[in-house]
């Protein structure tokens, strides 16, 4: 009986001490880690056109934002808010003149997309992604998802769209 009793008592030691330690993340069972967007969404340069955009100043840029089939149907019914399955993303490029076409138009004038920039996704997901209005973010350079401090930076600044479900494009049809 001895012999028994000292290895049951060992394993209900060790089984306390594993229990009492909690996740080893140092976070409760109900609290959750920020999700991020941290692949890129499949065949995403097949979507639809939602609009482009032109960011000037130091930016400098060209965008093309595109949208799956769910983002573009809630576009063109103006449902809001998104639904879950909306993923809207941001291809941006550097704005570059064209020399080419400005010898044909004679003058400078022309602009066309340099070097891509940054991938960004919007993905909506109401539970997935509760922490931050229903939305996951996604912020890739070179096909990778930057580091979790920049991406912390996203749902502020779209918090500030609250009355268009966090969504600054609007559809240009």
């Amino acid at each position: 009986m001895k012999r028994i009793m000292l290895p049951l008592a060992v394993v209900a030691a060790l089984a306390g001490m594993v229990v009492s330690l909690g996740p080893a993340s140092g976070q409760t069972d109900k609290q959750t880690a920020p999700a991020f967007v941290t692949t890129i969404p499949d065949g995403y340069r097949d979507w639809r056109l939602i609009s482009l955009s032109h960011e000037a100043g130091n930016l400098n840029s060209l965008g093309a934002m595109l949208g799956n089939d769910v983002a573009i149907k809630a576009y063109r019914e103006g449902t809001l808010p998104y639904p879950d399955g909306t993923i809207i993303a941001a291809l941006h490029y550097s704005h570059a003149a064209s020399e080419e076409n400005d010898k044909i138009f004679g003058r400078p004038q022309s602009f066309t997309p340099g070097a891509p920039t940054n991938t960004q996704f919007m993905v909506k997901d109401s539970v997935k992604y509760a922490a931050t209005g229903g939305w996951g973010f996604g912020f890739f350079i070179d096909g990778k998802p930057v580091d979790e401090a920049q991406m912390k930076s996203c749902f502020p600044c779209h918090a500030r769209e609250k009355a268009r479900d966090l969504v600054f494009t609007h559809y240009a049809p």
